[in-house]
């Protein structure tokens, strides 16, 4: 993954816990402005509508829908994620 603050690449090699912070620049890595659902121009900054509400972005917390930013998971646009449901809710 690439720290949001310093631009540096981490390996990060199991799931990255809230104690754990940059090796280059020692800030959190488990917190909002690390994640891949990070939006300023979202409502609570967020693209996940059933987060909680986090106050601080640049700290450490316990979201449960915390992905870290560059994972390794698709991130699918909104077309195709409609086409995406609509094939399976037609699907014989």
């Amino acid at each position: 993954m690439k720290c949001a603050f310093c631009g540096k690449n981490i390996r990060v090699v199991n799931k990255i816990g809230r104690n754990d912070t940059c090796t280059h620049c020692g800030r959190d890595l488990r917190c909002c402005k690390q994640c891949k659902f990070y939006n300023s121009h979202a409502y609570n900054d967020c693209q996940e509508v059933a987060a909680e509400r986090v106050i601080d972005k640049e700290r450490a917390n316990f979201c449960d829908f915390f992905v870290p930013i560059g994972s390794l998971k698709k991130k699918l646009n909104k077309a195709e994620e409609a086409k995406m449901a609509l094939e399976a809710l037609f699907k014989k």
